[in-house]
């Protein structure tokens, strides 16, 4: 039904940049929300950010607040995450994600994904 692709993880040093992409296809994509997520070895998976399908609503966790962006754009089928001032504790698997939300005003980073990608590793180490 929906297929997304991310991408753009790497191994970046202790206050490095990064943005990852997520390439969305399937029906109807500019109806739905889009999330990012982050898993770390022996932690809970974490919502971290999300856009809604008109790309003028975003939330943040508390986490990433003010070191990163979410945008998304809908001519492309893709979302961004733009991610700055990394530190070790960034290091994960991040993960977009997607749910058919076609009139959100605001998205809510604890909403439960219909679809996944396959998720793209994002290492900071010196």
């Amino acid at each position: 039904q929906l297929q997304l692709v991310d991408s753009g993880g790497a191994l970046v040093q202790p206050g490095g940049s990064l943005r990852l992409s997520c390439v969305v296809s399937g029906v109807a994509v500019d109806y739905h929300t889009i999330g990012w997520f982050r898993q770390a070895p022996g932690k809970e998976r974490e919502g971290i950010s999300c856009v809604t399908s008109s790309g003028r609503g975003t939330a943040y966790a508390d986490s990433v607040k003010d070191r990163f962006t979410i945008s998304r754009d809908n001519a492309k089928n893709t979302v961004y995450l733009q991610m700055g001032g990394l530190q070790p504790e960034d290091t994960a698997r991040y993960y977009c994600a997607a749910v058919r939300r076609r009139f959100q005003v605001n998205c809510d980073i604890q909403d439960e994904p219909a679809y996944w990608g396959q998720g793209t590793q994002v290492t900071v180490s010196s």
